[in-house]
Order: C-alpha cells, then sequence, then structure tokens
C-alpha cells in the first residue's frame, strides 16, 4: 500500500475508440506531450499490433516523451508482446499492458477458448513480457463480471509470473461503486500474493458512474492506478475522466489521504488540445474543464462568490488552468509574446518552422477581430488540416449568397489530388449548399451523421468551430475545421473529413 495514486492515461489507446476519434502520429505526440507537462505517470500510448501506423506512434512517444512511462497494450500473445516491446525501444520507462478476457461470457462467445487455456495463456503473456521489459501490468478483461474463483487463480498466478500491477476493468460499466469497491478489496484480499502488485482501477461510463467506481476502487478496494482519459474520451459513453478523478482527490484529500503528482495547472490546456484534435466537443456543465465550471448565474451565489470565495467554489479556476484574463494577445504583438504564450497553452510546436506557421496564421486573424483569445491561439497550432499539398482535398476559396425567400447558393473551388476544381450548388441553406457544392466534385457518398458548432470564444467575433461526422462503409470519421466565417468552417471540416476517409485507417479496435 501507498499513499501515492498512479493516473494511467489511456487517451491515445481507449479514448482513440471512440467513433472518429483517431489521430495521425504528430497528433497523438503533441498530445503525449501535452501528458507528459500534465505530469502524468504512465502515458498509454497505442497498441502496436493494431497497425503500422500505430507501431510507430508508441515508438515516436517512447523516444520523445521523458518523464513518464509510455506504454503499448497487446493482446495475450508473443506476436502482440513482441510488437509492444519493439515499438517501445529507446523509452526511459517502458511497460508492456497485456491482456485477456476473463469472464465466462468473452471465454466462451468470444475467445471460444477454455478456462484453462486462458489460465496459461495468461500466465505465458506475462512471462514473455516480462522478459522483455521490467514494468508489466496485466489486465483481466471484463473482470468485473468474472467467476471470482478463477480471477484469483489467475491473479496470483501472473503476479508470480512477474506482473507488476493487476488491473481489474469495469469493461461494460455495469458496476455500482459501492460493490466494486468491495470486488476490488475482496479479490486482494483472497489472492495471497497481492502485495507484490500495484492494483488498478479501469471503467467505463455506460450508466455514468465511471468516476464513482474508480474512486470506490481506489478507497475501499484499495486500488493505487487509476486508469482514466482526458475529458472521460473513449468508446459508447467513454472512460472515467482524468480531470474529475485527480481534483476529487486532491480536493477532498482529507476523505482519500493520496497524493497525485500531476500539475493540475495544465488540465485545462490538456482538456482544449484533446477536444480540438477529436473533435469531441467539451459539454458546457462538464466538471472541472468545462465552459461554466466556474461560471456564477445566480444573484446569491454571485454575492457569496464577491463576499469569499470558497462560500460556493471548492476548487480554485487557477488551479486546472483557468485564467481570469483570456484575453492576451493583439495584432501589434511580437513574435516572441506569441511563443511564449504557446508554451504558457502547453501546444508549443515541434518546429521554427511550424512557430511560424502558426504566428503567420494568428497574425492573420487579428487583422480580422479586434480581441485574440487562448481559444483562438489554441486553435491555430490544433487544426487538424496538415500543410497544403499534403491532402487530398484543400480549400482555395468559397462565395454563397442567402436571402430571405431564395434559394441559398454556394460555390466552393478546392483542389482534389491537386487539381483545382469548382462545385456550385442550391441547399436549405448556406452550409447545406456549401457541402453540397463539394460533393459535386467529391462523390464520396459518405453520410453525415454529426454536425455541430461551437463558438470558441464568448462573443460575435469569435471563431466558429465545426465538428463534422461522417460514416461511409463501415468507417465513422470526424473533421474540424474553424473560421470568423461558420460557413467556412463547416466547408473546413467537412473537407477536413473527407481527408480522412480518403486515407487508410490507423488502427483496430482494442480492449476496452
Amino acid at each position: 500500500m501507498t499513499d501515492q495514486l498512479i493516473i494511467f492515461d489511456t487517451t491515445l489507446r481507449d479514448g482513440e475508440q471512440s467513433p472518429g476519434a483517431s489521430m495521425t502520429r504528430d497528433e497523438k505526440l503533441r498530445i503525449a506531450r501535452q501528458l507528459e507537462r500534465l505530469k502524468v505517470d504512465v502515458i498509454e500510448a497505442g497498441f502496436a499490433a493494431s497497425s503500422q501506423g500505430d507501431f510507430e506512434a508508441i515508438h515516436t512517444i517512447a523516444r520523445a516523451v521523458r518523464d513518464s512511462t509510455v506504454c503499448s497494450l497487446s493482446r495475450a500473445n508473443e506476436h502482440d508482446i513482441n510488437l509492444a516491446a519493439d515499438a517501445l525501444q529507446g523509452a526511459q520507462r517502458a511497460r508492456i499492458h497485456t491482456f485477456i478476457a476473463t469472464s465466462a461470457l468473452h471465454i466462451e462467445k468470444k475467445l471460444r477458448m477454455t478456462p484453462d487455456l486462458v489460465f496459461e495463456q495468461a500466465k505465458s503473456a506475462v512471462r514473455l513480457a516480462r522478459n522483455r521489459v521490467a514494468d508489466v501490468e496485466f489486465s483481466a478483461e471484463d473482470a468485473y463480471r468474472s467467476d471470482e474463483d478463477f480471477l484469483c487463480q489467475i491473479i496470483e498466478a501472473v503476479i508470480k509470473e512477474g506482473a507488476t500491477t493487476v488491473n481489474l476493468p469495469d469493461t461494460v460499466g455495469y458496476a455500482i461503486p459501492e460493490l466494486y469497491g468491495a470486488f476490488i478489496k475482496n479479490i486482494r484480499t483472497r489472492v495471497p500474493n497481492s502485495d507484490l502488485a500495484i492494483w488498478s482501477v479501469h471503467c467505463h461510463n455506460d450508466l455514468g458512474m465511471a468516476v464513482a467506481n474508480s474512486l470506490a476502487g481506489v478507497k475501499i478496494g484499495g486500488a493505487r492506478q487509476v486508469e482514466c482519459t482526458i475529458n472521460g474520451l473513449g468508446e459508447r459513453a467513454g472512460n472515467c475522466s482524468l480531470e474529475e478523478v485527480v481534483m476529487a482527490v486532491k480536493t477532498r484529500r482529507d476523505y482519500f489521504d493520496l497524493n497525485v503528482r500531476l500539475d493540475t495547472t495544465q488540465i485545462l490546456a490538456a482538456s482544449r488540445l484533446v477536444s480540438q484534435t477529436t473533435g469531441f466537443v467539451v459539454q458546457p456543465n462538464k466538471a472541472v474543464v468545462g465552459a461554466n465550471a466556474f461560471a456564477h448565474a445566480s444573484g446569491i451565489h454571485q454575492d457569496g462568490v464577491l463576499k469569499a470565495r470558497d462560500t460556493y467554489e471548492i476548487m480554485r479556476a487557477e488551479d486546472v488552468g483557468w485564467s481570469a484574463n483570456k484575453i492576451i494577445l493583439g495584432k501589434l504583438s511580437g513574435r516572441n509574446a506569441f511563443k511564449q504564450r504557446l508554451s504558457d497553452l502547453g501546444v508549443m510546436p515541434k518546429s521554427e518552422a511550424d512557430v511560424n506557421l502558426a504566428f503567420a496564421k494568428f497574425k492573420e486573424l487579428a487583422d480580422r477581430k479586434s480581441e485574440v483569445f487562448d481559444e483562438d491561439i489554441l486553435t491555430l497550432v490544433c487544426d487538424d488540416g496538415t500543410a497544403p499539398g499534403q491532402d487530398h482535398y484543400v480549400l482555395v476559396s468559397m462565395k454563397q449568397h442567402s436571402e430571405t425567400g431564395e434559394m441559398p447558393q454556394a460555390s466552393v473551388v478546392f483542389t482534389m489530388n491537386g487539381l483545382e476544381v469548382t462545385g456550385t450548388a442550391c441547399g436549405n441553406g448556406p452550409v447545406d449548399a456549401s457541402l453540397k457544392a463539394i460533393e459535386v466534385h467529391a462523390h464520396s457518398g459518405a453520410e453525415l451523421v454529426l454536425y455541430s458548432v461551437n463558438a470558441i470564444s464568448g462573443s460575435t467575433e469569435s471563431q466558429g468551430e465545426v465538428t463534422v461526422r461522417l460514416q461511409s462503409k463501415g468507417r465513422v470519421v470526424n473533421g474540424v475545421g474553424a473560421d470568423l466565417d461558420i460557413v467556412v468552417a463547416s466547408a473546413k471540416a467537412y473537407l477536413s473529413a473527407l481527408n480522412k476517409l480518403h486515407t487508410k485507417p490507423d488502427h483496430v479496435a482494442a480492449q476496452g
């Protein structure tokens, strides 16, 4: 037992399994660097065996990150474990996270194995992983719905083989806090060598209790690692939210009596980076990182906060990265001031050329609006479009006409594989017309399953950030675009999504 709570972030692996949330290698590296600034203990960078792209992303992150353990997921077989170990070459601290399902339902219906074979495969996998790295985590997938006698046997065996961390996930979000905490405690009590490993929890949010279940696993069950994601990102209803767990433990240290090493002032920057990279907008009333998290509308509340903050605020907004003064730069600001602000926000580009590109975008934006906010700066740097010429589809220019009683029209000029084309169409509104104009030449056949608009900052001069989700032939992708003109932002987002559909998928789904 230790008074240190280990934060294991799986945004880049389990969080990426959200439909449309797949990320490029550079996007993953950018988020990994921010997680390192946040001082996350373990970064699960991906699933090396899922694709060459994921292997390369893990390898890149392993060589770049020095202050956090870098982890790769692997199934319980020799092929996956060797790929994970190879991907982690060069890491300052490397971990292989191997898993196999242990519930009767999964063993029979999914694995189509016998419990004895699962038992032997788990032992063999941990033994193989331990021969490649010193830090090995074993997960019993669907542990909460597993037979406890069998679970105890398999956990005892993998610890004997050298597992340093044991994870008992609530893979399908079925648990109730009190019951899950008691479940973790019972298994730990029954396993004779339980003191030789760190115990971990990994909870999904299908019933809205992922954070509560994780904290119960810590307080009642004695777990000392929580597996979580930024903004609770993840497939179905998502994962346990990192920012909520961390701030609960820090705010209620009187109850949990645990330390976390995270630099919480980096939480908001991480939240915004993940949101703008994936296109998954954070709801305004989201705890800790939502736009309304520290807003007070009630007159009684406002009066109380003005007299004494702690009357209605249990955390300081500054402690999680909120700034009282969001207006930071203008058109007269120089490159050094801009570069310093990028560093303060935790999104420093990887090269001077990228800094120059972002600064040029900033100057262009500053000429068009009087006040430039932190949110605007983040959008400039986190724009998920690559440099012109690298995308199949690139927006050149557009115009649209809309007036009361007339059918809106739009004309969009864009390049397809370097060749300039012009599409013209009518629609139910300027956005609809613009997207139909693109389809005149794109012929994607994709279904638009989500169109979302978010104001980046709180004024009529705000940039609009548009998220478009497309589905085609079983693939789901998100595209994100930002501009002062919401119609232009919509076209950028649509083209961004089309570019993702044009590329091959980068990974396959893994354990939840």
